[in-house]
């Protein structure tokens, strides 16, 4: 089946049974490409339930190609109109992947259920360290050098998240992003933030079946605002997942695809 987007620079990863019944995109978050979620789309509940799943690399990282519009809401438009060409009845997205499948969801541009694992509602929630950086890479002649940095040292302080024997290469492969585009990306999602004011409230609003997972151990927050909004949501449902910080996708990939599962509402091993 052929794609219905604007943009023609996809990198996608299919998995699953040829003529699925479901079909699941699935995108991670940032810096990262498609190999974090391999964990996730090789376990195989998911097609023994028949459920095909397409990874898909947010453009721009990894060194993909990039659009013009680096803004959340053009991602989430550009997403929209993949999930559409490729029939895709779910779409599970992981930290800004999360964000651009939310934002999706609010808008309509998309009308089944999405899978939310650990997005931010706020610049409030998100990770001080990563807002920090943000911070210096907007000095004039700091901002590139900055994100070359930290794309070496960030790796290391994550392997602890990610399966033992493939710690290597997902170090390597956060390490192969432009610094220039990873300064671009992330300060627009920042500003997208500033932009939207409470996310929570408007996912409520919007009447979008839409379930928030979170590792309970989390570096993200959730304000008690946030929370009390997300609950009077009667499509929402908050889901902690025990023994997993952010990086459900390698923490808990089996549990992500019981919940795809769960929320397609398609029995294991059917």
């Amino acid at each position: 089946m052929g794609t219905r987007s604007e943009f023609d620079g996809w990198d996608i990863h299919r998995s699953g049974p040829a003529g699925a019944a479901h079909r699941v995109l699935l995108l991670p978050g940032a810096l990262c490409t498609t190999a974090f979620l391999e964990d996730v789309t090789s376990q195989p509940a998911l097609a023994g339930a028949g459920v095909a799943v397409l990874a898909v690399t947010l453009p721009g990282f990894g060194r993909t190609a990039t659009p013009e519009d680096l803004s959340v809401e053009n991602y989430a438009r550009l997403v929209g109109g993949l999930a559409a060409g490729l029939g895709c009845d779910l779409v599970a997205g992981h930290s800004l992947g999360a964000n651009i499948a939310m934002e999706l969801a609010i808008t309509g541009g998309f009308g089944g259920p999405v899978l939310l694992l650990d997005p931010s509602f706020s610049r409030e929630d998100e990770a001080q360290d990563l807002a920090q950086l943000d911070r210096i890479a907007r000095v004039p002649g700091l901002g590139t050098l900055a994100w070359a940095v930290m794309l070496r040292l960030v790796p290391r302080t994550m392997e602890d998240s990610f399966p033992p024997g493939r710690r290597a290469a997902l170090s390597a492969d956060l390490r192969n992003n432009a610094p220039g585009i990873c300064r671009r990306l992330v300060r627009e999602y920042f500003a997208y933030l500033d932009r939207q004011g409470s996310l929570a409230a408007r996912l409520r609003e919007s009447g979008a079946r839409a379930w928030i997972v979170r590792g309970d151990r989390t570096e993200i927050g959730l304000t008690d605002d946030e929370r009390r909004a997300l609950e009077a949501g009667p499509n929402i449902r908050l889901i902690t997942v025990p023994d997993s910080g952010h990086m459900l996708v390698t923490e808990q990939p089996a549990r992500v695809a019981q919940l795809i599962l769960d929320l397609l509402g398609v029995p294991a091993g059917r």
